[in-house]
């Protein structure tokens, strides 16, 4: 008996199948085999069909067929999305265009003039943020730019929402998916009509909410005849990207911190306190978990370039080199690199800078000390510090990371970039077997309630690896940061 996950990121889309009695992932595919598009017709902007990501989902299901996994075995299906992203559908359920992703900063002005309008009070108190550069503002800027566009839509959703309507055929989507637009009242524990109101989003678009752990719907017959998958299997689970991180990793009570350092980076604080960053720079909504009687919030730090910065160093500097021997090169530099500093900002409006784009920056570069280890380190040392400088803000709201955990994926396959984290973090690093949608498969499987409880849904969670603090890299480490963090602050200027 299986329980399919599907992950729908922005680089790829990954299905994996669990055998839900042994609590292991048996098989899984991730499609397209390179990243997959994103398109810039502006500066700033970023788009992808959302037919992409269900034909990439059929590849990977279809993948799964052919190496000879019994599909008919499928009980129960999770989605895991990337966050923030605009969908907009027709009454024929096609998109009226290209979705809006998560990286997209078309609307950071928008969002700025919701909150001067609406009330800077009424926004924390209420929303627990500004409404940014989120889906509600994405919804308006398509109604302010495009309205022909606007008035073909039926529904509008986040990418999870539109790959659980291709499935079930129902168009719905859940609480913690209206936090993450911008458009759930934490005071009054619903859609805030307010923030509606103020952008002309009419309610008819709304799709009715669900909840996020539990039967959302039915595979279609036809879905079922397309992909091989019983019709009636119920789609059971429904989280954005960083709540389903968190849920992958049982962290699901309040003090308790995942992370990720994916395309994007993301530390994620479970907390049952209704508190808002003051500038809006980590974010807080509904955790997966809550409901109407238990507010589960999760506070998110979310950095654009992240992996991007790892990637482009190693696609510019040292294509020739694989990613280890990239980690293996920038181990023979020094702590600090002397003096090289990377500011790894050059994927959008970063959130954690007040929704300012810097872009991203190399500075103090020595022409006679420097090489090419010393930027591999820089880049890495940099991506640490910029998860750093959002921990710092994030223990301002009361969270202190003690222990992170993380999937072992990513920046976190980098030995360097997990001792050089939790050296500046002072926190151990716990290091888990799973991913987004193997975490998607395990919500899948107590939504359906085959697993009773998280409890039981977890027993099976193998931890790899734990990283204590290298107590000799914390004095230059600090001294670098330090250095770093005053270039942040000159770029702001």
């Amino acid at each position: 008996m299986y329980s399919l996950g599907i992950d729908v990121g922005s680089s790829s889309v990954k299905v994996a199948l669990l055998d839900i009695k042994e609590g292991k992932c048996v098989c899984s595919a991730t499609n397209p085999k390179s990243e997959a598009p994103i398109k810039a017709v502006q500066k700033g902007w970023a788009e992808q069909d959302p037919k992409s990501w269900w034909k990439y989902m059929v590849e990977g299901i279809k993948e799964m067929a052919a190496a000879g996994y019994d599909l008919s075995k499928v009980q129960s299906i999770g989605i895991s999305y990337q966050m923030h992203g605009l969908v907009a559908l027709d009454q024929k359920g096609e998109p009226v265009r290209d979705a809006i992703i998560w990286c997209d900063s078309r609307a950071v002005s928008i969002g700025a003039e919701a909150l001067q309008a609406i009330g800077y009070d009424r926004c924390m108190e209420h929303l627990l943020n500004s409404p940014g550069n989120f889906t509600a503002s994405k919804l308006a800027w398509v109604k302010r730019n495009e309205p022909d566009v606007y008035a073909k839509i039926w529904r509008f959703m986040l990418p999870g929402d539109y790959i659980a309507y291709r499935l079930t055929g129902e168009a719905t989507t859940t609480a913690t998916g209206m936090s993450e637009g911008i458009l759930w009242d934490f005071v009054d524990r619903r859609r805030a009509h307010f923030v509606a109101d103020y952008y002309g989003i009419e309610s008819d678009k709304f799709c009715p909410v669900v909840q996020a752990i539990g039967e959302q719907g039915k595979v279609t017959a036809k879905v079922a005849a397309e992909l091989g998958i019983p019709a009636g299997t119920p789609v059971s689970y429904r989280a954005g990207d960083q709540p389903n991180n968190a849920f992958s990793l049982d962290v699901l009570k309040p003090g308790e911190i995942a992370a990720t350092g994916g395309t994007s980076g993301v530390v994620y604080g479970v907390t049952d306190v209704p508190k808002a960053d003051p500038q809006s720079r980590v974010n807080t909504f509904l955790h997966v978990t809550a409901s109407t009687d238990k507010p589960v919030l999760g506070v998110l730090l979310c950095i654009n370039g992240t992996g991007i910065m790892n990637s482009w160093v190693h696609h510019n500097i040292t294509p020739e080199l694989s990613y280890p021997e990239m980690n293996d090169l920038a181990a023979t530099a020094p702590v600090g690199c002397d003096g090289m500093l990377v500011m790894p900002f050059g994927n959008g409006a970063e959130r954690v800078l007040a929704n300012r784009s810097t872009g991203a920056r190399l500075v103090g570069v020595d022409l006679v000390r420097h090489n090419k280890a010393h930027i591999v380190r820089a880049a890495q040392e940099g991506i640490a510090f910029s998860f750093r400088y959002g921990i710092d803000i994030m223990k301002q709201m009361g969270l202190k990371p003690d222990v992170i955990r993380a999937g072992k994926a990513n920046m976190f396959l980098s030995p360097l970039f997990r001792s050089t984290l939790a050296t500046l973090c002072d926190a151990r690093i716990e290091l888990f077997d799973t991913d987004g949608s193997l975490g998607a498969a395990r919500g899948g499987a107590l939504g359906a309630g085959i697993y009773k409880t998280t409890d039981e849904a977890f027993a099976t969670l193998k931890k790899l690896d734990i990283i204590e603090p290298e107590k000799k890299w914390k004095q230059p480490l600090e001294e670098a940061y330090g250095h770093w963090a005053q270039e942040v602050s000159n770029a702001l200027k």
